[in-house]
């Protein structure tokens, strides 16, 4: 895992225009592991250039092309996995299992999933006298976050890739590695100079020079609501597609008739897999009031069992801002069950699983992302409350429901403002759209609806 102190642009590893550097730092012991690049608008300028060069050229190519080098990017990842994960686990802190599980293995999925719907999907339709004709929206900005680096990168990179469109890429400053090993991987997959370029650098200077780019077609980005409402604004003034997924306070529904102990125990792993890191997580738990002081011990004696499991945060500044939301928690009346603001350990940065009870939902801790181990579990009076309480928050990205009959849960889910609703613990699909209501975002990610962001129509009447 050797960092790069270049920038991959038009094919080759090329220098950075500025000397800055960004550390990279193992947040589980603190040490730097590498360091690169910080670059510029001139770094982020000659690579929309090299994009834009490229764009006609990988345009015209045949669908069936680009699903052959989609094919071969995703041997390369799958030839390259346990270098993947151990990567991961060295700059995001990620337990070795949970990389090679999920940060190794998803994004192979949805590559493999790309180059079969590049080969498959209808470019062009016949509508009464027209054709309609499906063709890429151009040189897309991918803006993409620290917490899933590289199965971010690939949900955007693969279906831009499958439309036709060329890219500059622009990951999280702290998790650089992953990306240039990504970059190297899609050298390797043979995809032609300039289809697919590299910017590192800090969010508010390469990060906004991309997104302000002229040359620059389409944004896609992930992160927090408040950065993707700014990148709308930049995007707005000139006109620019966006493509924005965002935060989330997801409500993990219990009705009464669920198998309560299964609904708790998943729905606690759900909230600390990743250390919490994770925008879909279902963060609120919603239990029926005569069922609530149970569902408060399961979720307690589970949460105990997470304390050598997980992982850190992702750096101090995180840590400290989970640790302030559970000081508020606390300050604002929630009765504290697991966990807790001191820190578990001397070393790295780390959050204690932790777990609140007598949570209401005006409270801080109910309404705002903390993007950490933090579960908050709500009482409701009835199904009508719950469903309130459900949907009553800025966001509505996720979402679970459970029920000992399905069809009362279906029911239940078609009901909430949300944009995926696991019913009964089922299991995460890279076909299916992601993306959110409200404030979780604009546009989808992933399958065929995850490929569409990434084109533009055109009709030709006869």
């Amino acid at each position: 895992m050797k960092a790069h102190d270049g920038m991959y642009i038009d094919g080759a590893w090329r220098p950075a225009d500025g000397r800055d550097t960004i550390e990279v730092v193992n947040p589980a012991d603190e040490q730097v592991i590498g360091r690169v690049p910080a670059g510029d608008a001139l770094d982020v300028d000659a690579a929309v250039r090299a994009a834009r060069a490229a764009l006609p050229g990988w345009a015209a190519t045949l669908p069936a092309e680009r699903a052959a080098r989609l094919a071969a990017l995703r041997d390369v990842l799958v030839v390259r996995k346990d270098e993947i994960a151990e990567t991961v686990t060295a700059e995001l802190g990620s337990p070795p299992k949970l990389s090679q599980a999920v940060h190794a293995a998803a994004p192979i999925a949805v590559a493999g999933s790309y180059a079969e719907l590049a080969a498959t999907y209808a470019f062009e339709e016949k509508v009464g006298n027209s054709v309609v004709h499906h063709e890429p929206v151009g040189v897309v900005a991918a803006i993409t976050p620290w917490n899933y680096p590289l199965h971010q990168i690939v949900a955007k990179v693969a279906p831009a890739l499958a439309a036709g469109c060329t890219i500059v890429l622009k990951p999280a400053e702290d998790t650089p590695l992953t990306a240039q090993l990504f970059a190297e991987a899609v050298h390797e997959a043979g995809v032609p100079a300039g289809v697919f370029n590299l910017v590192t650098g800090l969010g508010p200077v390469a990060g906004q020079a991309l997104a302000e780019h002229p040359g620059v077609d389409l944004v896609s980005f992930t992160g927090s609501t408040a950065v993707g409402r700014r990148i709308g604004a930049t995007a707005g003034a000139a006109v620019k597609k966006v493509a924005l997924e965002l935060g989330g306070k997801s409500a993990n529904v219990i009705l009464p008739s669920a198998d309560l102990a299964r609904a708790v125990n998943v729905g606690v792993a759900n909230v600390m897999s990743n250390s919490g890191q994770t925008c879909s997580a279902w963060t609120r738990m919603l239990v029926s009031a005569d069922r609530y002081d149970e569902a408060v011990e399961l979720a307690a004696e589970a949460a105990a069992k997470y304390g050598d499991r997980i992982g850190p945060v992702v750096n101090a500044k995180q840590r400290e801002r989970v640790r302030g939301y559970i000081e508020k928690g606390v300050a604002e009346g929630a009765r504290l069950v697991a966990g807790g603001p001191e820190a578990p350990r001397e070393q790295g940065y780390f959050v204690a699983p932790t777990v609140f009870a007598d949570v209401t939902r005006d409270m801080t801790i109910a309404q705002e992302e903390i993007f950490g181990p933090v579960l908050s579990i709500l009482r409701y009076e009835d199904e009508e409350d719950a469903l309130r309480i459900a949907n009553g928050t800025v966001y509505g990205l996720a979402g679970a429901v459970w029920a000992g009959d399905e069809a009362e849960a279906v029911a239940f889910a078609r009901r909430m403002d949300t944009g995926q609703v696991d019913i009964n613990g089922g299991r995460f699909n890279p076909l299916a759209p992601f993306g959110g209501y409200k404030q979780s975002g604009v546009g989808r990610e992933l399958g065929a609806h995850g490929l569409s962001e990434y084109l533009q129509t055109k009709s030709l009447q006869f």
